[in-house]
């Protein structure tokens, strides 16, 4: 069976990995064109395309599919499926016509849930205690294809969006070598979405970082573990802005916003209800560090 895999960042460079190491004959590999990242702003391979070449796989990188070259190019490579995860581009229709025998789709939620570029990070900010990634049948309509199959996973009370991710790739990678298994026995079946059920994740943004300590501190607690690693949950303290890394729900009460104390494990704020330990922060354009160590060295005005 001859798949073409489509994708971009590490968890799809992980599905990659794992059907190229179960024997998956991949005869093409289709990533977003090189970026330039960091200070020198130097053009960055994405992880998916540093997997493919040191397999020796052809790239191809499109900015789009609107010229029929590219999609005629698509169609060279003869693919029976394509195999899409985290790739960043909608595909138009004339090229989910391609493969003969469709598009598989890995989703970092529970379809129809989290619809959309930020599945797993919802999840986490709206305080989920279960997600899990889903195989579909990929249709034009954005994650709106006949579920396959769905693999399920905790999340944990303290785990970040970024912890989760890690633990979603290697359960998605798992659920697409299965999938791509069934497909090569011949077409597979899927269940149609119920869309009453669906909710939708849009993509995550800087406004969303301040923290509002008027608010609960379970839902701040959620909002730090949800935009971590990016875009990093910020407070003002005394005049300083800090990025907030890591907090833990605390006993105590307050007027929001109030520092209750400072404890042998992190700073603990009054909230709108409960109260916030501040575990790990980082005072703008300084070093992450440990909430106690820096507090002990930057005391608090009374």
């Amino acid at each position: 069976m001859r798949v073409v895999f489509m994708g971009t960042p590490d968890i799809a460079a992980t599905c990659l990995k794992k059907i190229l190491a179960d024997g998956f004959e991949v005869v093409g590999v289709y990533t977003q064109p090189d970026r330039p990242k960091g200070r020198g702003m130097k053009l960055v391979a994405s992880p998916v395309k540093e997997v493919a070449l040191a397999k020796g796989i052809p790239v191809f990188q499109p900015e789009n599919f609107r010229e029929e070259e590219t999609v005629e190019q698509l169609r060279a490579l003869k693919p029976d499926v394509c195999a899409v995860v985290a790739y960043g581009r909608i595909l138009p229709q004339r090229v989910l016509d391609v493969p003969s025998l469709g598009c598989v789709n890995i989703h970092a939620s529970c379809l129809p849930q989290y619809r959309g570029s930020a599945p797993y990070q919802w999840a986490v900010l709206d305080g989920l205690k279960e997600t899990g990634v889903t195989a579909q049948h990929m249709a034009w309509e954005m994650d709106a294809g006949d579920i396959i199959e769905i693999f399920k996973t905790p999340i944990g009370d303290n785990e970040t969006a970024g912890e989760l991710l890690d633990r979603l790739a290697v359960l998605g990678a798992d659920l697409l070598s299965r999938t791509l298994g069934r497909f090569a026995a011949g077409p597979v079946a899927g269940t149609p979405q119920d869309p009453s059920q669906a909710t939708f994740a849009p993509m995550l943004n800087k406004s969303m970082c301040p923290l509002d300590f008027t608010k609960p501190a379970q839902q701040l607690h959620n909002q730090v573990r949800g935009l971590h690693p990016w875009p990093v949950a910020t407070m003002e303290l005394q005049g300083k802005k800090f990025k907030v890394h890591e907090t833990r729900v605390a006993e105590g009460h307050g007027t929001p916003g109030q520092v209750l104390g400072l404890t042998k494990t992190g700073l603990v704020m009054a909230c709108g209800e409960g109260a916030l330990e501040i575990r790990s922060l980082q005072v703008e354009g300084g070093k992450r560090m440990a909430a106690p160590d820096y507090f002990r060295g930057h005391p608090l005005e009374p």
